[in-house]
Formats: structure tokens, sequence, C-alpha cells
């Protein structure tokens, strides 16, 4: 298994990306603090050639392969971000109905939170039933940033 990770600067911080036999497993804001090798591979080049074009308004969707390791219930609410498109926003109650558990709402918020591949699996897209900006693991200024990013009101 090869497993490597680097460390970039961006606008929005520190950030560490972190790919495992050619896959993209995780990606962390301001926690530059690893025991794995720092390598910049050429998977983890694109990943941030990526989400550079994203923090500069110019991409939407990511290509490179990104890789899982949740529970069941993690991987079904993280595949289900993958769908709200750029630009737009969901409640934690639309994703608990779209995954076929309706009172899961704070389930689904927890998944949020574990989630391992920020920016990516758009979580930031999620939002109260009534609108309100609500938890984020990396903090409501910068999901409110990134909100407004894909808004185009940066």
């Amino acid at each position: 298994m090869n497993q490597y990770f680097y460390l970039f600067e961006t606008e929005f911080g520190l950030l560490k990306i972190e790919s495992i036999d050619s896959y993209i497993v995780k990606i962390e804001l301001n926690n530059p603090i690893s025991e794995k090798k720092l390598k910049l591979d050429p998977v983890i080049e694109n990943a941030f050639l990526e989400i550079l074009e994203f923090f500069n308004g110019q991409r939407k969707i990511f290509t490179f392969p990104i890789k899982f390791n949740g529970t069941n219930f993690q991987n079904k609410v993280w595949n289900e971000l993958l769908k709200i498109p750029y630009g737009q926003t969901v409640s934690y109650k639309e994703i608990a109905i779209r995954i076929g558990n309706p009172k899961a709402c704070r389930a689904v918020g927890m998944a949020n939170n574990k989630n391992p591949l920020p920016i990516v699996v758009p979580c930031h897209r999620v939002i109260g039933s009534k609108g309100s900006l609500t938890g984020y693991a990396y903090g409501l200024s910068l999901k409110e940033a990134l909100l407004k990013l894909e808004e185009g009101t940066k």
C-alpha cells in the first residue's frame, strides 16, 4: 500500500491532501500533522490543481479518483452529497429522505462531520431546514465562504 500526503497553501488555509494507491482518500484544512510520507505524487498534484481551479471559480466538478472508508450509512450519505449540484443547497432532512431514512437528520449531520473529502464531497452545501448555516467541521465562516464562492459572490 502506497500512502502519501502533501500540503498546499491556499486562500482558505493550509490544505492537506492524502492518497492511498492512487485514490484521494482524505482532504483536511489547517491540519498539517501526520506521520505518513510527504510526497507530491501525480494523483495528489492533479487533485490540488482541480481544487485550486474550484477556489478560483473555474471548476464545478472534480474528476480525480476518490475512495471512501466509512460505515455503510456514512458512505450512503457521502454518495448522496456528490449529487448536490454546484451552487445549490439542500437540508439535512432532504438528504435523510433521499437515502430512505427520513428521521436520520442528526445522523446525516454526524456523517457530514466525518466527511473525509470536504469540498470534493460537498457537505458545505447542506444547510438547516429553515435555510440557516449549521454545522461545518471547519467552521461556519469557511462554509459561508465556500457557498459564496459557488454563488459567485466571493
